[in-house]
């Protein structure tokens, strides 16, 4: 496999390069998560619990400036280079709003906090921040940057560190998702009937919940106007299309404890082996493209104005990305994004 490396280091790279394994692959092949392989097996980093709750860190990370934030799932890795700034977290929900670290938060999954310090072949030492649920997967991970304030990041660390031997994680498992209701039980009228008469794009989970139906599921079921299944290999030529019409997008990847955006427009869409890359200054996009199982195009009316997107299932149903147009509350949906998803042929 091409080794990209910033997938589980969130070292970016914008081209192969030889690499000692990622962190999560050795984790791995040792049959443990990545949590429990930092905290237990690797030898070659510092590592230091930091104090939780999590949601205190957050809010503790204006005075870094620039770091570079890295969201994952399984199958997709996104990076992005910016400042945290507009933090708001109440109770289990948090936001930070900033047009470049654009994250949702649902802290209510962070369960373990680390610095770590990472020796670096040339003798330089990568410093980040690390956090995990339960069970030791990343939920998100923060990495300093040349511009980062690096006093105010020993500040940080300073003030969470735990005392003490470092104690490895014990991870508890995670209940899977429930399985989709077989879809004899689905209302299908009544699901396409609260879509058309959805007022915000933000109320597509309430009407799923309503509904009692799985997202996939409901793109499968719901068909036209609202979806339409589109072949699996079919994002690289959507990215080329907004690269070539100067059409800026908005990119959501997330996992059970965060999701993060990025909105802009992109510039090089590089394929490497099975990684689909995005690789911009300040933003970085690692999309396993042979993990992608099945494919939408959809479409949701709102107040202002309707919305299409892309989205990207895998084999068990989940969401690995999504992918819109670049859009404000209270803006038209840009006509270049329209066209070009309405451009993709069906599957």
């Amino acid at each position: 496999m091409t080794n990209l490396a910033p997938a589980a280091s969130g070292t970016p790279a914008d081209a192969p390069r030889p690499a000692p394994k990622r962190p999560i692959d050795q984790a791995a092949a040792l049959g443990v998560s990545e949590g429990v392989w930092l905290t237990a097996h690797q030898s070659d980093a510092r590592v230091i619990r930091l104090a939780l709750p999590a949601a205190a860190i957050i809010e503790a990370l204006p005075p870094l400036g620039t770091v570079m934030a890295l969201t994952r799932n399984h199958a997709c890795v996104h990076e992005k280079d910016g400042a945290y700034a507009n933090i708001e977290i109440n109770g289990g929900m948090g936001l930070v709003l900033n047009h470049e670290i654009d994250l949702r938060l649902f802290m209510g999954q962070w369960a373990h906090a680390f610095a770590v310090e990472t020796p670096l072949d040339d003798g330089a030492i990568r410093h980040s921040l690390q956090f995990f649920d339960k069970a030791g997967v990343a939920i998100h991970k923060i990495f300093a940057r040349p511009q980062t304030d690096m006093a105010a990041w020993r500040d940080l660390v300073s003030r969470f560190a735990v005392e003490g031997p470092l104690q490895p994680i014990l991870a508890e498992p995670i209940a899977p998702p429930a399985a989709d209701r077989p879809d004899a039980e689905i209302d299908v009228e009544a699901l396409r009937d609260g879509w058309w008469k959805l007022a915000d794009v933000h109320d597509f989970f309430a009407l799923l919940r309503k509904q009692g139906v799985g997202r996939r599921q409901a793109m499968r079921l719901a068909g036209g106007p609202f979806s339409r299944a589109i072949p699996t290999d079919s994002l690289q030529a959507i990215l080329e299309q907004a690269v070539a019409r100067d059409v800026p997008i908005m990119c959501f990847v997330g996992n059970n404890g965060c999701i993060q955006i990025h909105s802009g427009p992109i510039r090089r869409v590089v394929p490497m082996g099975p990684w689909l890359n995005i690789l911009d200054p300040g933003f970085n996009l690692h999309l396993r493209a042979d993990l992608i199982a099945e494919a939408y195009a959809v479409w949701k009316p709102q107040t202002d104005s309707a919305v299409h997107s892309i989205e990207l299932f895998d084999k068990d149903g989940l969401l690995i990305a999504q992918f819109f147009g670049e859009r404000k509350p209270g803006q038209p949906e840009l006509e270049g994004w329209k066209q070009i998803v309405e451009e993709v042929p069906a599957a």
